[in-house]
Parts: C-alpha cells; sequence; structure tokens
C-alpha cells in the first residue's frame, strides 16, 4: 500500500531536479544571431562626453592597478611607441576607452586614496566583460585587423567565431607581460573547450602534446583557416609531411589513397593502435583490400598464411622507388 505514495514521491523529486538542468541546456543551446558590424562598433565607442587622458594620469592617484601597469609596459602591447610623439601606440584607453570621468573625482593624494580605498569609477569605463563576444574582440580587430594580416584574415568566419568564442577566451593581457598563452600551458586551455581530445591524447599512441614537445597551433590556426579542423596548410598531407618529410615523396609508387588525407588511416590525436592507426591490422587494411593467401602450394595443402600485420610483408606502405617486379605490381613489399 505504501509504495505508490514512495514511488510518486521518487517521481515528483526527479522532475523538479531534472527541469532546472533543461532550462540550463535551453539556455545553453539559445540562439544568439550576429549583428551587423556596425551594431558592434557603437557598443565599444565609449562614453562621448568622455576625454582621454592618458595611462600615466589614469593610474598616477591610486596604488591598485600597479602591476597591472607595469606588466603591460613589459608586454608586447606597451613596447610599441610612436616615433613622432614618443607616445604608447596602444595603451589602457585604447582597451577600455576614455578614462577622463573616471578619474575626475579621485583626489590627487595617492596616500590619502589608499587609505581610504578610492578607487576610480569603473562604471564610465566601456563594460568589456558583459559585452557581446564578437563585440569584445571588435576592440581588439580594429588593431589586428591590420597588424596581424594574414593570420586574422580569415577569423569572422571562422569556426571559433562563430561558436561564439572571442579573443579574451584565450588571451589574457592582464595576466602578466607574456600576452598570449605559454606552448606549455596551450594544450590545458584547448582542453577546456574540446574535452574530448584531451581523452585521445591519453591513449597509448598520441602525439607528444603530453611530453610539451608539440603545441595545438603545430597543427591548427585557431584564427582561421581554409580547411576544416581549422588545420594548417593547403592539404591534410601537405600539413603531416612538415614533420613526417620520409613520408613526402614523390614516390614512383604510391599509395594511392594516402597521397592525399593521412587521416584515411591515422587519427591525429590518439589511438589505441601503434603509430595512431584508425583501426589495427589487418583489420584497417581489408577496409580497402581483400584478402589474400600467398603462394600455389598453401592453397594446395589448404593451409593459408595468414599474418597479423601486413606490414610484415608490406613494409613501405606510403610508396617506393624501388624498380623490382613485386612493387611494380603496386604491393611495396621490403
Amino acid at each position: 500500500m505504501n509504495e505508490k505514495p514512495k514511488t510518486s514521491t521518487v517521481l515528483l523529486a526527479a522532475v523538479v531536479c531534472v527541469l532546472p538542468l533543461l532550462a540550463a541546456c535551453a539556455a545553453i543551446k539559445q540562439d544568439r544571431p550576429l549583428l551587423p558590424v556596425r551594431e558592434y562598433e557603437r557598443m565599444i565607442v565609449g562614453r562621448l562626453d568622455a576625454e582621454y587622458v592618458g595611462t600615466d594620469n589614469c593610474v598616477s592617484k591610486c596604488h591598485q592597478h600597479e602591476k597591472i601597469t607595469d606588466d603591460f609596459k613589459h608586454s608586447v602591447h606597451g613596447e610599441q611607441i610612436k616615433p613622432e610623439t614618443g607616445l604608447p601606440l596602444v595603451n589602457c584607453e585604447s582597451c577600455h576607452g576614455p578614462g577622463s570621468l573616471a578619474v575626475e573625482n579621485i583626489s590627487d593624494d595617492v596616500a590619502q586614496n589608499d587609505e581610504k580605498k578610492v578607487k576610480c569609477d569603473t562604471s564610465k569605463f566601456l563594460d568589456i566583460k558583459n559585452l557581446p563576444t564578437p563585440a569584445q574582440s571588435l576592440i581588439c580587430l580594429k588593431c589586428h585587423s591590420a597588424a596581424s594580416t594574414p593570420s586574422l584574415a580569415l577569423w569572422n568566419a571562422s569556426i571559433h567565431a562563430l561558436n561564439d568564442v572571442g579573443c579574451f577566451d584565450c588571451h589574457k593581457l592582464h595576466k602578466g607581460p607574456r600576452q598570449k598563452v605559454s606552448r606549455e600551458e596551450m594544450a590545458e586551455m584547448c582542453y577546456g573547450c574540446h574535452p574530448e581530445i584531451r581523452a585521445e591524447n591519453s591513449l597509448f599512441s598520441h602525439h607528444p602534446l603530453r611530453e610539451k614537445k608539440m603545441a595545438c597551433v603545430d597543427c591548427h590556426e585557431p584564427h582561421g583557416s581554409t580547411q576544416s579542423h581549422l588545420l594548417k596548410g593547403n592539404t591534410v598531407k601537405e600539413l603531416c609531411t612538415r614533420c613526417h618529410m620520409d613520408k613526402q615523396g614523390p614516390f614512383a609508387f604510391e599509395h594511392g589513397d594516402v597521397t592525399d588525407n593521412c587521416a584515411n588511416c591515422h587519427t591525429p590525436h590518439g589511438s589505441v593502435n601503434n603509430n595512431l592507426l584508425n583501426a589495427a591490422m589487418p583489420f584497417l587494411c581489408l577496409q580497402c583490400h581483400a584478402g589474400h593467401v600467398v603462394g600455389s602450394d598453401v592453397i594446395a595443402n589448404g593451409t593459408p598464411l595468414f599474418n597479423n600485420r601486413c606490414t610484415d610483408c608490406h613494409s613501405q606502405i606510403h610508396g617506393s622507388d624501388v624498380p623490382t617486379d613485386t612493387v611494380k605490381k603496386g604491393v611495396f613489399l621490403k
């Protein structure tokens, strides 16, 4: 008699728990249509009633931003000086907007400001954190669309930009003088959005990202590419043979399926099979090639010769220049 109320209570509790999760998922999947560029340009203009006063005038009234200011001066942005005036090409107001209104009510007495913990009025600056991602990126692009050509030529149509990933998701300008992620930290940063790649790189056979001998940008161009998966180069083979030059060829006798796309046989991030193979041999080869027996005597005896690795005989699978009868038939033997 008591089973039905208990079951109903459990179901009700489950529904109450699931509904917030469904609402959260719906919010994540909510469509955010892109606005015309001019709309984002209006968002980053800043206060029209404010004036540009320069970084030194902004930070001279308090010590709150001393470390940030020092880091910025030693960064690639802060070191760029305009020769005619000796002023920096980039300063705080380049990103945050004009700062006169933010500091106008602060006393010139630095010690008193620190004692009373008086801070500048950040509401008078651009509210960068709450801007749409395309507007955040446009703050950088207004300089870098020209200064970083051709790296950013394909940014607006890249898979990152179209999926609401912006410059500030990867570049932490206030973290220190180095204003882009180091090669040692890059993989961990990318895994934040690509956890499946972390899992693949934990497999037995993998590229040496874990060993810090490679970085994601060795193969991928995060700012945009004409290839799928943001790959560098014109073709997959061109990219792979930058490191694997012995596989580049051209060979007199080529393996037709691997002339353009190494991913026909290899998976790039990690595999349970040797040499990053998509499948174990002979099953990988049997996807394209029919199985066969070796020698007429084997057929006569009714005992087929079975090797679990095709490369025991066909070692030159990427191609060969050896002019023997067997190789001319295109079987790439030793």
